[in-house]
C-alpha cells in the first residue's frame, strides 16, 4: 500500500469532507494549512486517500500520512494516529495499517507464540493460566493459591491487575513470596509454570521492578498500559536485561473502544498497538463474560493478533472476564488453541485443588479440537 502509514476513521456528521480535512491537518501540523510552506503542505500534511459513504450514516475516511511524522517512535505513532482527533465527536478509528518500514523501528513481542510454547513444552495445546485474586489476600494466603495452582500444572499464574502495592500485600513482599512457592511447585512436580506479577507501580518504578521481579524469580509480568502507557510496556519488552514474556491487561483501555461513535476499533487497541507495544499475550474481555464485547471485535483481535504485520511476532489472545472452566472448550473452539485460557475467581468456587486440575486436563485433551 505503499511506504505510509494508512489510517481508516469512521466519521458521522452532516460535513464529513469538513471533519477529514480537520483531521489530516491535526493529526500533523496542527496549524492553519494555508500558512504553512509548501512542501510541509505536501509532504507533512496527512494525504485524503478517499472518502467512503455507508447507508448506515456514516462515512469511512482513509487519511495516509508520512512515515515521517512519526519519527518511529510509539508515543508519536499514538498522537499521529489519534490524538487531538481523540477529542472530536462522532470519529472513531477503525483500523491501521503500517508499512514495514516502520514496523522495522518497534521489536514487538520478543517471544510470541511459538516462543512461549517453546519456553512452556506445549506445541500444540492452549496456555491455561489465572489470576490470583483477590486484593486483600496476605503474601501468604496468595502464595498458597499459587503453589497449588502451579502444582496441577498451570503454564502461568498471573497478579490480579488490582494487586498493586496496598499495606496487607505490599508488591516485594507479595512478589518475593509466590515466586518462591511458584518454584517450588514447579521442581516438585517438573512443570514449568511462569508467575507473571504486576507492575501497576509508578512510572518510575516500573523498569526497576521488571528487573527485581526476574531477580526474585518471576518467570514473566503483567503491564497495564492503559494507565501506564502503551510506551512503558514497550520499555520493559524491548529491555535485553529483563527479557521475559509480558502480558498487556485491558484495565482503562475500556473507555478507547466502547463508544460505538468515538474511540479506536477493538482490533487496533488488542491487537495492534498491544502487539506493537511488546505484549506476548494480549488480554481482553471475552463475549458472554461481564464485559459487553461481541464475538465479532473479539475475533477481530484475534486475527490481527495472530495475521503477518512486518516482523512482528503473532501473540497470543486472552480472552477473561467471569469465565468458567464449562466455557473453556467454547474458548478454544472459536480463538483456536493458540490461545491463552484464563479464569479467575471461578476457579475458587469449591476445591482449589480439583478445579485446577480439572483446568489442565481440559486444555490438554483439546488439542487438535
Amino acid at each position: 500500500m505503499s511506504d505510509r502509514i494508512h489510517a481508516t476513521y469512521r466519521v458521522w456528521g452532516d460535513d464529513i469532507a469538513g471533519v477529514a480535512e480537520a483531521i489530516r491537518v491535526e493529526q500533523t501540523i496542527e496549524f492553519p494549512f494555508d500558512l504553512a510552506e509548501k512542501w510541509i503542505q505536501d509532504e507533512v500534511v496527512g494525504w485524503i486517500e478517499s472518502i467512503t459513504p455507508s447507508p448506515e450514516g456514516y462515512s469511512d475516511v482513509h487519511i495516509s500520512y508520512d512515515t515521517r511524522t512519526v519519527g518511529g517512535e510509539l508515543t508519536q505513532l499514538l498522537n499521529v494516529l489519534w490524538g487531538n482527533t481523540s477529542m472530536l465527536p462522532g470519529v472513531r478509528l477503525i483500523d491501521v495499517v503500517l508499512p514495514d518500514s516502520l514496523l522495522a523501528s518497534f521489536k514487538g513481542p520478543r517471544f510470541g507464540i511459538e516462543g512461549m510454547r517453546n519456553m512452556l513444552n506445549a506445541p500444540e495445546r492452549g496456555l491455561v493460566g489465572t489470576a490470583l485474586k483477590p486484593m486483600g489476600s496476605s503474601p501468604k494466603q496468595l502464595a498458597e493459591m499459587a503453589y497449588t495452582i502451579a502444582s496441577a500444572g498451570f503454564d502461568t499464574i498471573k497478579d490480579d491487575h488490582s494487586l498493586a502495592n496496598q499495606p496487607w500485600a505490599k508488591w516485594h513482599e507479595r512478589v518475593d513470596a509466590i515466586a518462591t512457592a511458584v518454584r517450588e511447585a514447579n521442581e516438585k512436580h517438573g512443570t514449568r509454570c511462569l508467575y507473571a506479577p504486576s507492575l501497576h507501580l509508578p512510572a518510575d518504578e516500573i523498569q526497576d521492578a521488571a528487573k527485581e521481579a526476574k531477580r526474585l524469580g518471576a518467570g514473566s509480568v503483567l503491564i497495564l498500559p492503559g494507565i501506564c502507557g502503551f510506551d512503558a510496556l514497550r520499555m520493559v519488552a524491548e529491555d535485553d536485561d529483563f527479557a521475559l514474556p509480558v502480558m498487556g491487561h485491558p484495565s482503562l483501555l475500556g473507555s478507547f473502544v466502547t463508544p460505538n461513535q468515538h474511540g479506536l476499533a477493538h482490533h487496533v487497541v488488542f491487537g495492534i498497538l498491544m502487539r506493537i507495544a511488546g505484549a506476548d499475550i494480549s488480554i481482553f474481555p471475552n463475549f458472554g463474560g461481564r464485559f459487553s464485547f461481541t464475538p465479532d471485535e473479539c475475533m477481530d483481535i484475534t486475527k490481527t493478533a495472530r495475521a503477518p504485520m512486518g516482523q512482528m511476532k503473532p501473540v497470543w489472545v486472552s480472552p477473561a472476564g467471569g469465565m468458567t472452566l464449562e466455557r473453556i472448550d467454547e474458548m478454544l473452539d472459536f480463538y483456536g488453541n493458540d490461545t491463552a485460557a484464563l479464569v479467575g475467581g471461578a476457579l475458587h468456587r469449591g476445591d482449589l485443588a480439583e478445579n485446577s486440575k480439572n483446568m489442565v486436563e481440559i486444555i490438554h485433551r483439546h488439542v487438535g479440537g
